[in-house]
């Protein structure tokens, strides 16, 4: 099961998803999507909320009405930390959790710690909780490696397409140039045969 947000503090909504214990926290691990964004309590257990990016966005376009939201999400769903006041988040892209074989369930860490981002939340902000948890969906029958492969398959069948175009545009622009080319080369010798015709003497009268 894994329990699906709407921040709606971009437009469109950005989606906001958590799995429910460490078995889901794994499988969103193994199975997230590149252009997701992974947060968690700093050095203290808590849920695993991700947000996904819009189409060209990094993590760096993250506004802070956003961030906070995710941030306040994290931090409710943490047991000790939503009890405690100034609290630092850590959030990094997906393709930076790193896991190894000796990692227990749900546990990761990064291929580069310089990669990670934190921020600092003062206190819990119930405002923000109870907005998000009115837009929850309670998602059963996730599949995660589904949902993974399908948006795989679908960026291949986009990137496929535009090569498709690219190359299109190409042989456009090389018959273009082709064209050109040749055209040049008639004007070339056209010019050149008048210029011999001129030099001989000849003119129309001759060939009558």
């Amino acid at each position: 099961m894994v329990l699906k947000f709407l921040s709606n503090k971009t437009t469109p909504p950005t989606l906001i998803y958590m799995g429910r214990d460490k078995e889901e926290n794994e499988l969103l691990i193994r199975w997230g999507w590149p252009e997701g964004v992974w947060f968690h309590v700093d050095k203290l257990s808590s849920a695993h909320v991700y947000l996904r990016l819009q189409p060209g966005q990094t993590i760096d376009d993250i506004t802070p009405e956003l961030l906070e939201d995710c941030a306040q999400l994290v931090k409710a769903n943490s047991i000790e930390g939503c009890k405690q006041n100034n609290l630092d988040i850590v959030y990094t892209l997906w393709s930076n959790l790193k896991k190894t074989g000796d990692m227990a369930v749900g546990q990761i860490g990064f291929h580069s710690n310089k990669a990670v981002k934190k921020v600092r939340i003062e206190k819990k902000n119930n405002d923000i909780v109870n907005r998000l948890n009115k837009t929850k969906i309670v998602d059963d029958d996730f599949d995660y490696r589904g949902a993974r492969e399908k948006r795989d398959a679908e960026v291949r069948q986009k990137e496929k397409e535009e090569l498709r175009q690219k190359r299109a545009a190409e042989a456009v622009e090389r018959a273009r140039a082709d064209q050109a080319q040749a055209e040049a080369s008639y004007d070339t010798v056209f010019a050149h045969a008048e210029m011999t015709t001129n030099e001989n003497g000849y003119d129309s009268d001759d060939f009558m």
